[in-house]
């Protein structure tokens, strides 16, 4: 594959394990691999990377240039694949012009990032001013390494980010975000002669949501694409109107910034409703189908009998919970007007998960906001709140990150539209993004910074379904190579 000392690279980054939170592995072979390479490389308290390289003969009164990305992959995986993201190597294939993994993300975001710069800084034939590399961590779980680099860290005053996912496009600002985490605490209603009696006269099944194609809660949020959460909390809110049910187990989803794909709840209901449930759940799975299908051609909605569990929510949390959950937002909220076609707001539904901490049951149901205006965030954060506070004891944000103002007359923006034009006879888009980029954070500590965001083409980021255009990278990365000469 072409290029391929970007490729070679990324082989060798997909065979150590990084994700977000548990990058020690990688910063140290960050840090080994500048050491063979002779490159100057520090490393700060979060484990953030930065290498640097002089400037070439003839460039070095020539303003340097940082190249940006981030370590971490988000680790989501299908269900009846046997991989520990801790430990095991990501395996990879090609499918055409596709480079896929087997039943994993890829990694490409933003592995492929972190090889294009490392190939960049070792390729002796590439003019180019000072380099410096600034290699992350932890930006797909909370920005940290990001919030945690330090004052003085850097020297340039350019900055090309190298974690995009579209060909041809330079994004130039990107969307605020926030976390909000609601927990309903709980005490099991354990079997007992009482319970025994009742559940005789009940019928316990497992409902199931599975196949969804989910994806990146900020890129993907206006692509109709299906939650499993709201499909599953959908049809228990529909079920209560017409009879009682008692709730066993719910869960649902994975990582705050990915689309659930998979979700499951038990239950059981009269022995008098038995046949009406299995009615009500082919008429519901029609009604997703219709509206779905175009977009979710792999979706499964299944019913089925299961043994009957031996402990219960409290009925009334169940009914506060699923009130909750029904009532939260999720999607898109609203467009910007400022930029056509861009999401301006969203907030992802993104996971519900039976916890426990010293013998203590609790649910906890993670939710992410995100939106270009400061104001918009917050107040779609107050609705969700709101909402989860129907059920929930304990709902709390997190620290929350900026967004990024575009800046339509940047001088970095003119260069590296040019190097585009001068390599494909053609001018690149230019756009805002509606996602998480790390380039908020660095301009509150170097608000002199001029940035640009690039990246070859993606699919399916953030979930199993993920891929890498091999020719687009290949035309990528002879874009950042321009960009450098042009600097």
């Amino acid at each position: 594959m072409e290029p391929k000392e970007v490729f070679d690279i990324f082989s060798q980054i997909n065979q150590v394990p990084r994700p977000s939170k548990h990058e020690e592995r990688i910063s140290r072979w960050l840090q080994d691999w500048a050491r063979e390479h002779h490159i100057e490389c520090v490393s700060d308290e979060a484990m953030n990377v930065i290498m640097r390289v002089p400037a070439t003969p003839g460039y070095e009164d020539h303003e340097g240039v940082i190249l940006q990305a981030h370590m971490d992959m988000v680790c989501e995986k299908n269900g009846d694949v046997a991989h520990d993201f801790m430990t095991d190597p990501i395996q990879t294939w090609v499918d055409g012009d596709w480079l896929k993994a087997k039943g994993t993300t890829l990694g490409a975001d933003d592995g492929i990032g972190i090889s294009m710069a490392l190939a960049a800084i070792t390729d002796p034939t590439l003019e180019h001013p000072a380099i410096e590399c600034l290699f992350t961590v932890d930006e797909e779980t909370g920005l940290t390494g990001a919030m945690k680099l330090q004052d003085g860290m850097l020297r340039g005053k350019r900055l090309i980010n190298i974690d995009s996912e579209d060909d041809g496009q330079i994004f130039i600002g990107c969307a605020g975000g926030i976390d909000t985490v609601g927990r309903m605490h709980y005490e099991w209603e354990t079997e007992n002669e009482e319970l025994r009696k009742k559940n005789m006269e009940l019928f316990p099944v497992r409902l199931a949501v599975s196949g969804l194609t989910g994806g990146h809660s900020g890129d993907d949020i206006n692509k109709g694409r299906a939650n499993a959460n709201q499909l599953i909390i959908w049809f228990l809110a529909r079920l209560k109107q017409h009879t009682a049910f008692r709730l066993a187990t719910i869960q649902g989803g994975n990582l705050r910034n990915a689309i659930a794909r998979e979700a499951e709840a038990v239950i059981a209901i009269p022995m008098s409703y038995k046949e009406q449930v299995r009615i009500d759940w082919n008429i519901f799975s029609a009604e997703m189908e219709a509206r779905y299908g175009e977009v979710e051609k792999e979706m499964r909605l299944e019913l089925e009998s299961c043994p009957m569990p031996e402990r219960f929510i409290p009925a009334e949390k169940a009914d506060l919970l699923v009130d909750a959950l029904n009532a939260c937002p999720h999607g898109m909220i609203a467009m910007s007007k400022e930029m056509p076609g861009l999401v301006e707001t969203s907030t992802n539904l993104a996971s519900v998960k039976m916890k426990e901490t010293d013998g203590k049951p609790y649910i906890e149901i993670s939710t992410s906001q995100r939106s270009s205006i400061e104001e918009s965030k917050h107040r779609i954060q107050t609705d969700v709140q709101q909402a989860l506070a129907i059920a929930c004891d304990e709902v709390t944000h997190g620290d929350g990150y900026p967004g990024w103002a575009p800046n339509p007359h940047s001088p970095l923006l003119d260069v590296v539209k040019e190097a585009y034009e001068d390599l494909f006879h053609t001018s690149p888009q230019v756009l805002a993004i509606h996602a998480g980029l790390e380039c908020g954070l660095f301009l509150e500590k170097y608000p002199y910074l001029d940035m640009v965001s690039i990246g070859p083409q993606m699919y399916g980021v953030h979930s199993p379904q993920e891929r890498l255009s091999i020719s687009s990278t290949e035309r990528c990365y002879a874009w950042l190579k321009q960009a450098l000469r042009k600097l």
